[in-house]
């Protein structure tokens, strides 16, 4: 399914938390936002991030609001008195990434919330397929919202693009960092969810997914030709990834064996 463009209309208000600075907007479709800035300190690989393993996620069935892409009119500086903001603002001209606005929701509480087995597999098998280094019981990265889990920012993962040397080879690499997620100790059921959400990601849904990278956000980058070369090499590992046996599904199997 292609991802909605809808056009920032008004900004509303930052939310300071973390060092991307991310904020509410209100587009033209009535909607509000999340707008995660690709002229953040982290860069367009964050976007990226956001983007392909957000579509990810939401294909096997997670919990993950609506991703958007967001045209951002740099004038909507113009309003803003903290310079760190307009600067921010207009330094992200065009497209950028967004999610839906989930208003009310607190942060997931690993202590007073309890999360059903299968659930929790999903999203720890997730994580370790894409790599998501941010779903730690320090910074858990998943909100409550109407009695439901949610999960958000996913800039954080796939980062082997910071690196492209040998990034086909490290598709088939463990992922170590699993042992400190914080659904890790509920995700029981890891090998039996294991075929039906590697089967979810066919090679036409990652294909699709894949293709909706924008060119701009892939930059002039040494190591390729051109977009479509960096998104088939995006391609390449994510499926290369699934490819069986999993190392990473056996490290969080391992991991977790370590830790009950």
């Amino acid at each position: 399914m292609a991802i909605r463009t809808v056009i920032a209309t008004r900004y509303v208000t930052p939310l300071r938390e973390g060092g991307s600075l991310p904020a509410i907007v209100e587009a033209d479709d009535d909607g509000m936002y999340v707008l995660k800035f690709r002229g953040a300190g982290q860069g367009p690989k964050a976007s990226i991030a956001e983007l392909v393993a957000g579509e990810l996620g939401r294909a096997i069935g997670l919990p993950v609001p609506e991703i958007v892409f967001i045209a951002l009119d740099p004038e909507l500086a113009r309003t803003e008195p903290d310079s760190e903001i307009q600067a921010l603002i207009k330094g992200s001209a065009g497209l950028n990434l967004g999610l839906d606005y989930l208003p009310g929701a607190v942060t997931f509480d690993p202590v007073a919330e309890k999360v059903d087995p299968e659930i929790a597999s999903a999203i720890v098998w997730f994580d370790a397929y894409v790599t998501n280094i941010d779903r730690t019981p320090r910074n858990t990265n998943m909100l409550m919202w109407h009695r439901k889990l949610w999960l958000i920012d996913h800039g954080a993962a796939l980062y082997f693009h910071h690196e492209w040397k040998n990034y086909f080879q490290r598709s088939r690499a463990r992922f170590p960092m699993i042992k400190d997620h914080v659904l890790l100790k509920s995700a029981g059921r890891l090998e039996e969810i294991d075929a039906k959400l590697s089967g979810r990601l066919t090679p036409e849904r990652i294909d699709e997914i894949v293709k909706q990278i924008p060119d701009a956000w892939l930059g002039r980058d040494p190591a390729f030709s051109g977009p479509d070369q960096q998104r088939g090499a995006y391609m390449r590992y994510l499926l290369n990834r699934l490819k069986p046996p999993r190392a990473f599904l056996e490290e969080a199997i391992d991991a977790r064996s370590r830790n009950v």
